[in-house]
């Protein structure tokens, strides 16, 4: 069975007093933990620091984006290595508001998936679709070229090295809810999309659900044979919260 991911994007939050407050609560309530990985995904400025903190314990260390560059005259960027050298393992790529807000293409976030796994990172790649998408119909067309684009850069073999994370980008912060039944759904299309070139490659797939994943809900989708873990925003803040889907996880029983 595969074991289930659970990685927290803290987006743009935190503060040194928050975020050793936030860590050393987590490596208390998590240095125990079995069946389940679990990583973090703080700003890029305090990635250096919390890999320090977190050197030796049961979590990894990711980063929220990474330049497709490997150096180079690229103001802002951050290259796969520089962010491996700081002891981050994972790397979130195409996340819904970079592709959104930097209008970033799956062109793009293919080229960023590859500089990553060059860099012996393992890419979180993030696809999903808006709602405009689902009303009209488009979801699984949306998904599927936002994945096609990596697997024909990468080849599908890269995907042994990499998880996928859906976020139904139209639950996310808008009060609307995916049932489970469509995050399965879903994630069932992007796993058939992945064995229809390589099916022992899908299977060992870890697909995460990335569409508002709480500790009230963490439980029911887990359940369902395709969601492997979560890419939890909001509730990565709260070490509680975190720790119950991270638990959740770990006594994950597909059904």
């Amino acid at each position: 069975m595969r074991t289930p991911l659970v990685a927290g994007n803290w987006k743009m939050n935190g503060s040194r007093d928050a975020n050793r407050a936030l860590l050393s609560a987590l490596k208390g309530s998590l240095g125990d933990i079995q069946g389940v990985d679990v990583a973090v995904c703080p700003p890029a400025v305090y990635l250096a620091e919390i890999g320090k903190d977190l050197s030796g314990s049961a979590i990894a260390l990711g980063a929220q984006d990474c330049s497709e560059q490997e150096k180079g005259a690229y103001t802002g960027e951050l290259a796969g290595a520089m962010l491996a050298e700081v002891g981050c393992r994972y790397v979130i790529v195409g996340h819904s508001e970079r592709r959104e807000r930097q209008n970033e293409s799956s062109a793009w976030v293919a080229a960023k998936f590859v500089a990553a796994q060059a860099a012996g990172l393992t890419p979180i790649l993030c696809v999903g679709e808006l709602k405009s998408d689902r009303e009209s119909g488009r979801t699984e067309s949306v998904v599927a070229e936002q994945l096609d684009a990596v697997l024909d850069a990468a080849g599908v073999e890269a995907f042994d090295r990499a998880v996928i994370a859906y976020e139904p980008v139209w639950a996310i912060g808008t009060g609307l809810t995916a049932t489970p039944e469509q995050a399965q759904d879903v994630h069932a299309f992007i796993r058939n999309r992945v064995a229809g070139r390589d099916p022992r490659v899908a299977a060992d797939l870890r697909i995460l659900y990335g569409g508002s994943m709480k500790p009230d809900n963490a439980a029911g989708l887990l359940a369902l044979d395709d969601i492997d873990g979560g890419l939890i925003g909001g509730a990565s803040l709260d070490a509680d919260a975190f720790t119950a889907i991270a638990r959740a996880a770990g006594e994950r029983v597909p059904a």
